[in-house]
């Protein structure tokens, strides 16, 4: 009989991984970009009204489909050696959310960058397959 996990073995995790650190690293930075923009007070009272609204859960979710996407970006700009396909776009799905939690235990400053939770999952899985859509 076949075992259904064995292809699992043969994919491209390190690379995978790596891929993910720098997208976690370039979210880190653009989240950390945005924060400052918050130091203006219009700006400061507007994203507070924004963040304390039921329209977070889109914000975070938004965020959380642009981690994805730019996983996508990274993976087939700068990991050239990575044919991109289905299985690989699956497996770099679980290599994001191991970074975002991973940032979320080490405490790096992400005021915008969700935790990890069933909202940021579901954001990520759109945004991989919504840029990766041609694989």
């Amino acid at each position: 009989m076949l075992n259904p996990l064995r292809p699992l073995k043969y994919l491209p995790w390190i690379l995978l991984l790596q891929a993910s650190v720098v997208t976690t690293i370039f979210a880190i930075a653009v989240d950390l970009l945005l924060s400052l923009s918050f130091l203006v007070p219009v700006v400061h009272t507007v994203a507070l009204q924004l963040l304390n609204s039921p329209l977070e859960i889109l914000i975070r979710l938004g965020a959380a489909v642009g981690v994805g996407a730019l996983g996508v970006v990274v993976l087939k700009r700068w990991f050239r050696q990575i044919i991109v396909t289905n299985s690989i776009l699956w497996a770099l799905v679980p290599c994001l959310l191991l970074c975002l939690f991973l940032k979320s235990v080490l405490g790096l400053p992400a005021p915008l960058l969700p935790a990890l939770d069933y909202t940021v999952l579901v954001g990520v899985v759109l945004g991989v397959f919504w840029r990766g859509r041609r694989y």
